[in-house]
């Protein structure tokens, strides 16, 4: 959509654009091209994820256009007038279970995927087919969401919408985030990998890999990476120097315990009963 793309990148940098009636046309447009899942936040091209910047500056003029309304919607809660709740029907294929879950518009949210509540979308993320988005899991602002992946319960994944540059946490097809795991901060969860219960993943965090004698980290041009196939769980390191040693203190870090085979294949096809 190079216009629409060309007239947000304009936007963006002009002054103020109170009750402009052309600018919320044009950051509706890109709202519903983000309902439908026909711009993302951040895409593949040659198996490398590029940041569309300009998606997250639409975005953003939708916060400055926006004004506060009172909307209802069997309960009354007041947002900006441009971010309202989505609303499902039989149509869309998604299967929202009652009980306090909400969806942002200018999210998409494709066919077959389960929303069990509470839960939360924010604006911009990319849920993809057959994924279960568990209780009290929040998929945050322009957030990319795999095919098949299961957020279990309180799992929490970061969004992104400043500086729009920086990349989204992008969790690739097939991936297990366990109960009370945080990915923040641009992380790239690749393919079929497993993070268990409680893994907490950031750039400042150092992955550590102790089946290829490896340690992942985050740099200024890339964020951490964790391989496809790897089993995380929480762990710890010593600290070796100071006060901090004489007390035995450890450190938190996740550590890669093996990679994804045919048993641990096994111990989550349970999945596929919940669909």
């Amino acid at each position: 959509m190079p216009s629409l793309q060309s007239e947000i990148e304009r936007l963006a940098g002009a002054g103020p654009l109170d009750h402009n009636s052309r600018a919320r046309r044009t950051f509706l447009e890109l709202r519903e091209a983000l309902t439908r899942g026909e711009v993302r936040a951040a895409e593949t091209i040659d198996g490398q994820w590029r940041v569309n910047t300009w998606v997250k500056q639409g975005i953003l003029l939708g916060f400055r256009l926006g004004e506060l309304t009172q909307m209802d919607i069997g309960f009354t809660f007041v947002d900006k007038d441009t971010f309202p709740v989505r609303q499902f029907s039989i149509a869309d294929r998604v299967r929202v279970v009652p009980g306090g879950s909400s969806v942002r518009a200018g999210s998409y949210v494709a066919p077959s995927v389960i929303c069990m509540p509470p839960m939360y979308i924010n604006v911009g993320a990319y849920v993809d087919e057959g994924t279960l988005i568990d209780s009290h899991a929040l998929v945050g602002s322009c957030a990319q969401i795999g095919k098949r992946v299961h957020l279990s319960a309180a799992a929490q994944i970061g969004g992104v919408l400043e500086p729009v540059n920086a990349a989204p946490v992008i969790i690739e097809d097939d991936v297990l985030v366990g109960g009370n795991c945080g990915v923040y901060e641009g992380t790239l969860v690749r393919a079929r990998a497993v993070l268990g219960a409680g893994t907490i993943l950031t750039r400042s965090t150092p992955l550590y890999d102790v089946v290829r004698n490896e340690v992942y980290r985050a740099t200024e041009a890339h964020p951490l990476e964790v391989p496809e196939n790897a089993v995380v769980v929480p762990g710890s390191r010593a600290v070796r120097r100071g006060q901090a040693a004489e007390w035995g203190i450890s450190l938190y870090t996740p550590v890669i315990i093996k990679y994804r085979d045919a048993k641990t294949g096994q111990s989550v096809e349970l999945e596929d009963w919940l669909r």
